[in-house]
């Protein structure tokens, strides 16, 4: 190409690619150019609709000249001359030699009066610099452009092929498996490369050229005679027909690339879709178990028995215990994975995501308040459940030993009163049995209390709904009816002996003094021996303190009490003394009283007993009280440190979700670190729940060295988890977002910067006026004109879909990366759309189903399902149907 290949061409070539006319001397040489040049030309002319048979004689008047070069360019040459003079076909010739100089191609030595004489060797050195220009020129990898490129490009493709060596554009290519590799590379179901023989290059070449021919549109350009005939075949005949694969497969990659580019679109659709699908079954569990649980917390119907009140409160320890946590971390991470979901969605540009009526995350807050609402109380209304039924059995102690009491006393009471011994009796006796009668009334009006106090706890048993109040009723009234009878014999029988009383004149004084003396004695040693024997309840030191006070006080009036006793047996015996002196006829009882001196002193022994037992069971008592204030104490020290060490992690998770510091990843370690320091902090949490449950298994019911409950330490560590699960999950959505619209971290510092500028309350949220603000301060043109308002209007729509009236930071990012972004989505779909449609403006099911994944094909078929209508190409779609069936209703 001394003569007229261009310096820029040289640049592009080695020399051994230099026109060389001495070459085409070589007959074989000729022929291959011909021929290869010749097909090479009608590939494109055919697009005009004409080829040439004959190189050197169809080019000569130039009009297929100028067509050849229009068709391969894509542009207008100047309008050629029509005329059959020579000098009419030299201007032509001469346009296109013009055309193709403007093309940065500087051609030497060639004129246009010996392509009109038809020249062959300037005719073909023409059409190789043509072919050099526009199909050579440009092929370009890893920097190497021409015929390195095209070579390198050779190589990379064919490298895997056994006997395949491509170093050159001459002799690597006569075995043809060279052409073969290339072929299979690309479409292996065009040949079977494993029956191919490097011994049999004319079935090599012939298969290679008839399949490109057939199914790649690649004309034949030479024959396999020519090659394997010849010592070296024609390096520019055989570049000129590996350009034309060159140019065939890339075509055929950019169509792949397109191709993927629409599967990755699919691939995330449908992951999507999935995290939609794994949303709702989350939060239908999540309802269905609330749904459940809260008529179970609701159910305030007391039990009969304290075993029965203890295990339902064993049952919602194990519920706080064991069943609800895992809940509440399913809350946490439905409330995570939703809002990665919507993240996602607006990254690929698709609608936000609506979950199924109920399922929404404010129904779940929703329903986690009514069932927070309804666990609320249930334990305090359990333990005094447990303390009304520990009262009941108290009371029903108390009244089945005074009714035994009472019921004792009674006993033949009413005989004795029916007695009618008075008929037959002395005066003497007569006022003996008055005598007696009135102590005896004496003794029932004594009694009047102890009837009344059971009658009293009968009646407060009935108002606690005492379980077994029927019973204590029947005996109650009968004791009450008793009673009213015993009062009407009395009454009855007094009437009697004071009709005869004027009979009876004698009466023993001393006798009546001991009986009166003896009653009210007896009567208080019968009440000290109940109040001895009367079991008591106490919750609190102060409260044993103060029994044991009482005791003591009681002892203290002993010494007296005896007193009392030797006076009364005293009167005794100085009866006996009398009627032993007199001889008197006294039957050796006291006719006034029933009480005897042994009597007497066998009570009195029967109290100096209980004494001491009343001492021990209210010293163990005492120690009970105090290993209860030891158990106080000890939750109280490890409450008062645990509750403001919750209160102080809440604040510090504030202000780390504000004053962020570095990069996202360090904040993102950071977190997680200090998330890790939170969860080792559980087993104090532990220890805490079992010192809890050892106060509530002794019955303890207040603390007074702490104000904090289980309950608020519960709740304090349920919230001190969910916010720092939640802080990470903002931080990994920020680096999602940050990632995906290649966000920069100087950016990212820009925008935690000035939210928190007009954060001014640090409440990690923007009110409508301060993201106004921010949004100003960021150079964002918004007034207070009507035009302003409504493009503010516009934004909050994005960052406010829920129309809460605040902005998020997240939410915030998002805008920001979408309005700084270089979202090119709707330009990649239209690409992909041009290349795998062609000329055409749609495409079909079949072009699909070849160019995509089967899987990826039929997802993508049925999303186009419902856009394919009567007036479009039957199984077609257009653009905009296209676009809408991928990314649904969107700004594309």
């Amino acid at each position: 190409m001394d003569h007229y290949d261009s310096q820029q061409t040289n640049d592009y070539m080695q020399p051994e690619e230099d026109w060389d006319r001495d070459l085409l001397l070589d007959p074989a040489w000729e022929k291959q150019q011909r021929k290869t040049f010749t097909a090479w030309c009608n590939s494109h002319l055919r697009k005009a609709g004409t080829q040439i048979e004959n190189i050197e004689e169809d080019f000569r008047d130039g009009l297929k000249l100028m067509l050849l070069l229009e068709v391969i360019s894509g542009e207008r040459l100047a309008k050629p001359e029509r005329g059959k003079m020579r000098v009419h076909k030299i201007s032509n010739v001469n346009k296109a030699l013009d055309f193709i100089a403007s093309k940065g191609v500087k051609l030497v030595s060639i004129g246009a009066e010996e392509i009109v004489d038809g020249n062959v060797k300037m005719t073909l050195g023409m059409i190789w610099t043509i072919i050099l220009r526009f199909a050579i020129q440009d092929i370009s990898v890893e920097e190497t452009s021409a015929k390195e490129g095209l070579l390198l490009w050779c190589q990379r493709k064919t490298a895997p092929y056994k006997n395949v060596n491509i170093q050159n554009f001459h002799i690597s290519w006569k075995d043809g498996l060279g052409f073969c590799a290339l072929i299979h590379r690309h479409r292996p179901e065009l040949i079977d490369y494993g029956k191919l023989r490097k011994d049999d290059p004319l079935t090599n070449l012939n298969t290679a050229f008839d399949v490109a021919e057939k199914y790649l549109d690649i004309p034949k350009m030479l024959d396999a005679e020519d090659i394997v005939g010849t010592a070296r075949p024609d390096e520019k005949a055989i570049m000129t027909y590996v350009s034309s694969f060159y140019h065939a497969f890339s075509g055929a990659q950019k169509a792949e690339t397109a191709a993927n580019r629409i599967c990755k679109v699919l691939a995330v659709n449908q992951e999507n879709e999935q995290l939609m699908e794994d949303y709702e079954k989350l939060a239908s569990d999540l309802l269905e178990w609330i749904r459940r649980t809260i008529p179970w917390l609701e159910n305030r119907v007391p039990e009969n028995t304290m075993q029965a009140m203890q295990q339902k409160l064993e049952d919602f320890r194990d519920y706080r215990r064991l069943h609800k946590p895992p809940k509440v971390q399913e809350k946490c991470q439905l409330e995570i994975n939703f809002n990665t979901l919507q993240t996602k969605l607006r990254l690929s540009n698709r609608p936000a995501f609506m979950p199924s009526e109920g399922r929404m995350v404010s129904d779940i807050n929703n329903a986690w308040g009514c069932l927070e609402q309804a666990e609320k109380g249930y334990e305090e209304w359990m333990l005094n459940e447990i303390r009304r039924l520990e009262r009941l059995d108290h009371l029903a102690e108390k009244f089945r030993q005074k009714a035994s009491i009472h019921e004792i006393w009674t006993d033949g009471k009413e005989a004795m009163l029916r007695q009618k011994d008075y008929e037959t009796a002395t005066l003497s006796e007569i006022k003996a049995l008055l005598k007696k009668h009135e102590a005896f009334e004496s003794d029932l009006a004594a009694h009047q209390d102890r009837v009344e106090q059971i009658a009293a706890i009968a009646q407060e048993l009935n108002e606690l709904d005492y379980y077994d109040s029927p019973s204590v009723n029947a005996r109650c009234q009968k004791i009450c009816d008793q009673w009213d009878n015993l009062g009407a014999l009395t009454q009855k029988r007094r009437e009697a002996l004071e009709r005869t009383e004027k009979l009876l004149e004698t009466i023993d004084q001393l006798y009546l003094e001991y009986a009166k003396r003896a009653a009210p004695f007896n009567n208080w040693m019968e009440g000290a021996m109940e109040d001895l024997q009367d079991t008591f309840i106490v919750h609190t030191i102060e409260e044993i303190q103060g029994l044991t006070t009482a005791h003591e006080q009681f002892k203290a009036t002993l010494p007296d009490a005896d007193k009392e006793r030797l006076s009364i047996l005293g009167i005794h015996n100085e009866v006996s003394k009398i009627v032993q002196t007199y001889h008197v006829n006294m039957a050796g009882t006291n006719p006034y009283t029933t009480i005897t001196p042994q009597e007497i002193n066998g009570k009195w022994d029967n109290v100096r007993q209980l004494v001491p037992r009343r001492d021990q069971a209210l010293t163990e008592e005492h120690a009970r009280q105090q290993h209860n204030e030891r158990l106080r104490k000890q939750f109280g020290a490890q409450a008062n440190v645990i509750g403001p060490w919750i209160q102080t992690k809440m604040e510090e998770i504030g202000r780390i979700s504000i004053e962020m510091h570095g990069t996202l990843e360090d904040q993102l370690s950071h977190l997680r670190q200090y998330e890790k320091s939170i969860v080792n902090y559980k087993p104090k949490i532990d220890q805490l729940e079992g010192d809890h449950q050892l106060i509530q298994e002794a019955l303890i019911f207040d603390n007074k060295h702490t104000n904090y409950t289980m309950e608020h330490i519960r709740v304090g560590w349920e919230q001190l988890l969910t916010t720092i699960a939640r802080t990470i999950n903002e931080v990994e959505n920020q680096i999602l977002t940050r990632d995906a619209k290649g966000i920069s971290q100087e950016q990212m510092n820009e925008f935690r910067a000035s939210f928190n500028h007009f954060d001014r309350d640090h409440s990690g949220t923007l009110g409508p006026e301060e993201f106004k603000a921010c949004l100003i301060s960021l150079g964002y043109d918004i007034g207070n004109d009507p035009q302003g308002e409504a493009e503010f209007a516009r934004i909050m729509s994005i960052v406010d879909p829920n129309r809460l009236g605040v902005v998020t930071f997240q939410a915030f990012i998002d805008f920001m990366s979408r309005e700084t972004a270089d979202t090119d989505t709707a330009d990649q779909v239209m690409a992909s759309f041009k290349i795998l449609a062609g000329d055409k403006n749609y495409i079909t099911v079949d072009e699909l189903r070849r160019e995509l994944p089967p899987d990826q094909a039929e997802y993508c078929i049925a999303r186009m399902a419902p856009y394919t209508g009567p007036d479009a190409v039957p199984g077609a779609l257009d653009y905009m149907s296209f676009s809408t069936a991928l990314y649904g209703e969107s700004d594309l």
